[in-house]
């Protein structure tokens, strides 16, 4: 059996320039048995949206020990189903100062998890500074040394763009830092109104971090396939919670129809 740490370096080795990482979030344990069992899926990869939604809460309101109680179901599912798939867990802000912050990430290592992703936006919305936001990517990687997982993969994720002034230039400038503080990749979420980051901005996105970026893809009509974005050259495509989405809309639509016959 590979060490909790040789997985970490299996999930590391799999962002590649081109060939991106494919992550198919889920969100409990039902969603994380179907991951873990399909072959063709690399990895499994949580999304706090999701996780807050399917117990109730908004995502803003999702609390460390709901999150950390959710992230075990899943991790333990995944694990009775295929215990070498890498698991890479959102932590949201991770929860407090730099000290509960690496308190989350020693709690989600004890679980099972090889990597997360760590916002620079804190639980109020409020942007934390460059330097503040560097110190605590720095920090992921030094709690997951501590814990015995050097090759810990952090998706280090800017808000940069929801801000009154954001621009794409402050968020490559993040990125190049989250980088240098040890980040694998860089995420940039959201655009004006929300709508996502546009094809040419992923483009400038991967010229200036090497590739190294991370993607969310939107399962709507009208937007980038996994072929385009993969032709941008990123290093991970994620979905974040499009899956709950297009499952929810099945069970709405299926239980409309139900209470219709």
């Amino acid at each position: 059996m590979p060490t909790q740490n040789d997985i970490a370096k299996h999930l590391r080795s799999l962002h590649q320039p081109g060939n991106p990482l494919i992550l198919t979030n889920v969100h409990d344990a039902a969603t994380a048995s179907i991951i873990a069992s399909l072959p063709a899926a690399p990895a499994i990869a949580t999304g706090s949206y999701a996780i807050a939604a399917s117990i109730g809460v908004d995502d803003n309101a999702l609390t460390k020990a709901q999150h950390l109680t959710a992230i075990a179901a899943i991790a333990a599912s995944a694990r009775a189903i295929n215990p070498t798939k890498p698991l890479t867990v959102d932590v949201q802000d991770g929860y407090g100062d730099v000290s509960e912050l690496a308190d989350t990430i020693a709690q989600v290592i004890a679980l099972g998890a090889v990597g997360c992703n760590i916002e620079d936006m804190d639980a109020n919305g409020v942007l934390r500074s460059v330097d503040e936001a560097v110190a605590r990517v720095g920090a992921v990687v030094q709690a997951a040394k501590a814990a015995g997982i050097p090759d810990f993969v952090v998706n280090a994720r800017t808000d940069v763009l929801l801000t009154k002034n954001g621009t794409i230039e402050e968020a490559i400038k993040r990125g190049r830092a989250f980088l240098e503080a040890g980040a694998t990749t860089v995420f940039v979420w959201g655009g004006p109104s929300g709508e996502g980051v546009s094809s040419v901005e992923v483009q400038r996105l991967v010229d200036a971090l090497g590739g190294m970026v991370n993607v969310k893809m939107n399962l709507k009509d009208g937007f980038l396939s996994v072929k385009e974005i993969r032709a941008l050259g990123v290093a991970r495509v994620s979905v974040g919670p499009e899956l709950w989405r297009t499952a929810m809309k099945a069970f709405t639509e299926r239980a409309t129809q139900v209470l219709a016959m």
